[in-house]
């Protein structure tokens, strides 16, 4: 990965992978209190991994915002603490939340959190705002190309997989839909349910199918079957087992 980037304050300026990636911004702690964070995050000398530890270690604990699971997120910071002996303190929020969070405490002159991951369009936000530092680092070359993108101060993490879920009970295997076309057929009216905030997927099935054809594929079938839109891709998946939603798109 791109060694994505360390939450700054506004003096210092930061310089898409994967359309359903989530994304990951690093810690770039200060070796030399003499240093910057500029020069820190762009050294590329032999002893780069022991001077970050190093530093990371006087700063004394790196605080993580993310929107991942928490037994995901808590996995990594337990290899990362064993292996880097520096602790970690997470606070789990929605994507929202976390660009929330990190725009109000550095408004608030207290910036506390170093490292965020989260989905690409609040990690845009941060961007925007001028919290982020551009890092550079040899494990990139390790990635994937579309994870590390040039002129853009975070690098992908994580790929998300959206995938249909239906009710067995309420849809039988023979009726579920072999496209996206199928959506438009009227047997499906009230019966389809999306989260809310899956943009992203909405963006690869344009790259898919083309953009034009895509809005006015959803067009239609918006118009002739409705949505049922809801936040949060836990709670659409206990809906379909409910039945309350017998087809999500975007589990």
């Amino acid at each position: 990965m791109r060694a994505p980037s360390r939450l700054r304050p506004s003096g210092e300026k930061e310089k898409w992978a994967a359309p359903l990636a989530l994304l990951l911004c690093l810690l770039a702690a200060l070796p030399a209190h003499a240093q910057t964070a500029a020069d820190v995050a762009k050294y590329s000398g032999l002893d780069r991994t022991q001077k970050l530890i190093d530093g990371a270690k006087r700063e004394g604990t790196l605080t993580l915002y993310s929107s991942a699971v928490i037994a995901d997120s808590n996995a990594i910071i337990a290899a990362f603490a064993r292996k880097y002996g520096v602790k970690v303190q997470l606070w789990r929020g929605s994507s929202e939340d976390i660009l929330r969070r990190a725009v109000t405490e550095h408004r608030g002159g207290r910036d506390d959190v170093d490292v965020a991951e989260t989905a690409a369009t609040e990690m845009e936000g941060l961007r925007r705002e001028q919290l982020l530092q551009e890092i550079s680092s040899p494990v990139f070359a390790d990635l994937m190309p579309q994870a590390v993108v040039s002129q853009r101060p975070w690098v992908t993490s994580r790929l998300s997989i959206f995938t249909a879920a239906y009710n067995t009970g309420l849809v039988k295997p023979a009726d579920v839909p072999k496209s996206y076309a199928d959506l438009a057929d009227p047997k499906w009216q009230q019966k389809l349910g999306i989260e809310a905030d899956d943009g992203n997927w909405l963006m690869a099935v344009a790259g898919v199918l083309g953009e034009a054809k895509t809005v006015a594929l959803f067009r239609k079938v918006v118009a002739t079957n409705g949505m049922s839109v809801r936040k949060g891709h836990t709670l659409l998946a206990n809906l379909v087992v409910a039945g309350e939603v017998p087809l999500a798109l975007t589990a």
